[in-house]
């Protein structure tokens, strides 16, 4: 149920610039509703929780470094899986990390368009579905992607991220 609005907020024209620079031809789209969470955009969009591809931000320590996995909406990410692949320990980033280094806000994290290059894992199980839908750049912004699109345009590694 998109919302009839005559132009997207900012961040999520960075998000459509980004898929557009990609050549992708995926279009954002802003729901009447916020969709924070992954059961929350799925029940908007009437799609299988796992078709939701949440862009997740962790810090690496000690070197600081921003960490991207870009995991199922229906699977919990396996810390200490994704510390072994990074080399070092991570912890859940702070919301003043994620946008610095994301350069959005936690709640709308895009797969794409970051402010700073972050080592980037994508969830396997993706693959599952046909088509996912990841934020858009806002809590109300969302956009179709194909797995493949996915893994390719985020320049991550894919791994087993459950």
């Amino acid at each position: 149920m998109p919302q009839e609005r005559a132009e997207l907020p900012a961040s999520a024209q960075r998000v459509q610039g980004a898929l557009g620079a990609a050549g992708l031809d995926a279009r954002v789209i802003e729901l009447a509703v916020a969709v924070r969470t992954a059961a929350q955009a799925a029940a908007a969009l009437g799609v299988e929780v796992g078709q939701i591809a949440k862009s997740l931000v962790f810090r690496a320590a000690p070197s600081g470094r921003a960490v991207l996995v870009i995991a199922a909406g229906d699977r919990r990410v396996d810390e200490q899986r994704i510390a072994a692949l990074v080399g070092e320990s991570i912890q859940r980033a702070t919301p003043e990390f994620v946008r610095e280094n994301a350069g959005f806000a936690i709640g709308g994290v895009p797969p794409i368009g970051h402010a700073r290059a972050m080592v980037t894992f994508v969830d396997r199980s993706l693959h599952r579905f046909g088509v996912l839908w990841a934020a858009g750049g806002t809590p109300h912004c969302v956009f179709p992607i194909a797995p493949a699109a996915l893994l390719q345009v985020s320049g991550g590694t894919e791994v087993d991220v459950a």
